[in-house]
């Protein structure tokens, strides 16, 4: 191994710790960061109790470091220039949740690549705050791209669909 990379694996050990105890300290569930050819996300599981809340020790952070192209799924691209490049109308999420692209595990999903629909059709739904929150198409138009997994978290403006005429 050369010492470049020892170097480099000793400065992303530091972040990581870094990322973990800034999610110990405002209660988020997950960050994420890039740096070059390197995505690093930490995230913590968070577990929803019906019964009354017990107070206990957070769950460990997890972390993952892998190169970018690694960690992102086959549909979704790891450069942000052909996010751009992409020809369509993104539909954004209105809300952050988690998207669902069928109404329950063993449903079909709403909508595919290639699949025309009409405006206000539903192409997938985000769970916020356990309510599930339709997201609708906004106009007539073919469904050219998923952009997100299912039981993916998303965030408030992130793209889930592609949209073209």
């Amino acid at each position: 191994m050369s010492d470049d990379k020892h170097k480099n694996d000793a400065i992303d050990a530091g972040l990581i710790r870094s990322l973990a105890d800034i999610l110990n300290d405002t209660d988020l569930t997950e960050i994420e960061v890039e740096r070059g050819e390197l995505r690093i996300r930490v995230a913590r599981e968070v577990t929803v109790a019906a019964a009354p809340i017990q107070y206990a020790a957070a769950p460990a952070p997890i972390a993952h470091a892998a190169p970018v192209a690694a960690a992102a799924p086959a549909s979704m691209p790891s450069d942000p220039a052909t996010i751009v490049s992409r020809k369509g109308e993104e539909v954004k999420s209105p809300m952050v949740g988690t998207a669902y692209l069928q109404p329950s595990p063993e449903a079909p999903q709403f909508v595919k690549p290639g699949d025309k629909v009409k405006k206000g059709q539903t192409l997938l739904i985000v769970e916020a705050m356990k309510t599930m929150n339709p997201i609708q198409a906004p106009r007539d138009g073919v469904v050219s791209e998923i952009l997100v997994g299912d039981a993916q978290p998303v965030e408030f403006g992130e793209a889930l669909v592609l949209l073209e005429a």
